[in-house]
This record gives C-alpha cells, sequence and structure tokens, in this order.
C-alpha cells in the first residue's frame, strides 16, 4: 500500500465526519498507525497540529452554513459544539469575528480548504541514518502519563526535563547508564504504550536484574527493527529539525511504515548548546495493495 495514498485516504475519512464524531482510531489504522503516531505524522507533515486543522476546516463549513442563514445554535450543534461559548470562541480564533458577524455583508471571513499529502522533491542536505534489530530491552527512569494529544504533550514533556534536571534525577539516570550494543545508549526520552495509556519516560537502558531506583519505574522496549538517524546541535531545535525531516523526506519514500514499538530520542553528549542525539524510530515493512 502506497503510505502517501493512505494518509490522503485518511484526510478523505476525516472530511466525511467533519459534522458529527470522528473515528480518530480508524482514522489512524487506515494510515496503518496509532492515534499518537497519526498526530504526529500529521503534525510534521502541515506544519499544524490535527486538533488545529480540524477547527479551520469545521470552522470554514461553518461560516458557509452562517452566511446561508442557519442559526448560530444551529450551526454550533452541527459541528459538535454544545456550548455557544466554545464555539464562539473556536469561530473567533479562525475567522476573528463572532458567529453573528459573519452574517453581515461586507465581513471580512477566512477559508482553509482540505489538505492533501504529496512528496516535493527539494533536493535538501543528506540525512546520516542505520539500520538496526534490536531484542527487547529494558528502561528505567521517571515516566508520566502524556495522552495522545501533540498540544498536551507540547506542554508536558518539556516541564519532565526541566524537572528532572533540577530534581538530580538526570544526573541519578547518568550513573546507572549501563552501554550495550543491544540497545541505545545515553540519556532517552521513550515514548511508548502502557495499559492502553502513551507514557513518556525519561529514562536509561539497563540490565533486567539492575534493580530500580526509588521513585522511578521500569519500562520493557519490545523487540524491533530501527532506523537511527544521527544529528548535532542546539536543542531542542536541532532534534524537532531532524524529526521533521525524518518524517516529511525519509519515512514517506522509504518503504516503511511505524512499528508497535515506541519512538525513542537517545541524548548522547549533555551539553545543550551543541548536542549529539539520536533519534530511533520502530519501522516494519510498509504492506503493499
Amino acid at each position: 500500500m502506497d503510505w502517501l495514498s493512505a494518509l490522503n485516504r485518511s484526510l478523505d475519512e476525516i472530511e466525511k465526519h467533519l459534522e458529527g464524531e470522528l473515528d480518530l482510531a480508524k482514522v489512524a489504522r487506515m494510515a496503518g498507525c496509532s492515534v499518537y503516531h497519526y498526530q504526529r505524522i500529521f503534525s510534521y507533515l502541515s506544519g499544524m497540529s490535527l486538533s488545529e486543522y480540524l477547527r479551520r476546516r469545521r470552522m470554514t463549513l461553518a461560516a458557509q452554513y452562517l452566511r446561508m442563514g442557519e442559526k448560530v445554535l444551529d450551526t454550533a450543534l452541527r459541528y459538535g459544539y454544545e456550548s455557544p461559548t466554545a464555539f464562539n470562541r473556536a469561530f473567533q480564533a479562525v475567522h476573528g469575528v463572532a458567529p453573528s458577524e459573519a452574517k453581515k455583508e461586507g465581513v471580512s471571513l477566512k477559508a482553509y480548504p482540505r489538505l492533501y499529502f504529496q512528496i516535493t522533491i527539494k533536493g535538501a542536505e543528506q540525512m546520516e541514518y542505520r539500520m538496526e534489530h534490536k531484542p527487547a530491552f529494558q528502561v528505567v527512569g521517571i515516566g508520566r502519563v502524556v495522552g495522545a494529544s501533540m498540544e498536551d504533550n507540547a506542554e508536558i514533556i518539556p516541564q519532565m526535563w526541566t524537572e528532572a534536571v533540577t530534581t538530580g534525577v538526570v544526573a541519578r539516570l547518568s550513573e546507572i547508564i549501563t552501554r550495550s550494543d543491544q540497545h541505545p545508549n545515553g540519556i532517552l526520552g521513550v515514548c511508548g504504550m502502557m495499559n492502553n495509556e502513551w507514557k513518556y519516560y525519561i529514562a536509561v537502558a539497563s540490565q533486567p536484574s539492575q534493580d530500580v531506583p526509588k521513585e522511578m519505574e521500569k519500562y520493557d522496549v519490545p523487540e524491533s527493527d530501527w532506523a537511527v538517524f544521527s544529528g548535532t546541535g542546539k536543542m531542542p531545535e536541532a532534534i524537532r529539525e531532524l524529526e521533521q525531516r525524518i518524517f516529511a523526506e525519509w519515512l514517506p519514500s522509504s518503504g516503511y511504515e511505524y512499528a508497535d514499538a515506541p519512538d525513542i530520542e537517545a541524548y548522547l553528549t549533555p551539553n545543550p548548546e551543541n548536542a549529539a542525539f539520536e533519534v530511533w524510530l520502530p519501522i516494519r515493512k510498509r504492506e503493499q495493495a
């Protein structure tokens, strides 16, 4: 199955259900990945979060119904807003005017057409990567439930790192790093599924027999194939730029898709101004239609 075609079919599904309830799990399955991974891929490819795209599309169509004379409350209910206040806030965020103003002649409104994903050949700079197969391994560290919302993650995860540095967690993890060619090395950022919840861990790989330090927990990373990308630069901008290139340039034409394993960021050096790092992307061969 062509991955870009699958992504565009998922956008078709979104478009069909802008009114009513959207089954995001179904949309993600059409693209061959989890809800979390789908939202992450979407944000990197489109430059906006999925929730923002949904808001823009719904408010684009809402403005059209209001212009045709539909009542504000009816339009709010059409797009899943039981509270007129919430609808008013969403509408103003997109159009800059209240829904009641949209009916007036001469009022400027915004229109956001549906997206289509495609590959663009830009002749960008090279990307260094290697393919690895690793057996299951264990990581030890601190974890927090983050959910599938990329907006929430953008707040929770940086706060976790700040707290981990200031409270000495990162320093303690540095003392128990077990270096091996059987797993990623360095201080790890691991995002995976545990008990049907997405959790983010600041951790290090460890031996199964190793004691878990107080106030920390362990997580078992399953056996998987990985595409490993290396980079250097100022954090967090450098790693975010690399991840965007992975999803926008490498993954669409690679013949691979997400596997059922967590994303891993491996920080190999401690200097945030000029860090060395790796991005471990769990992969599997893409099924052919």
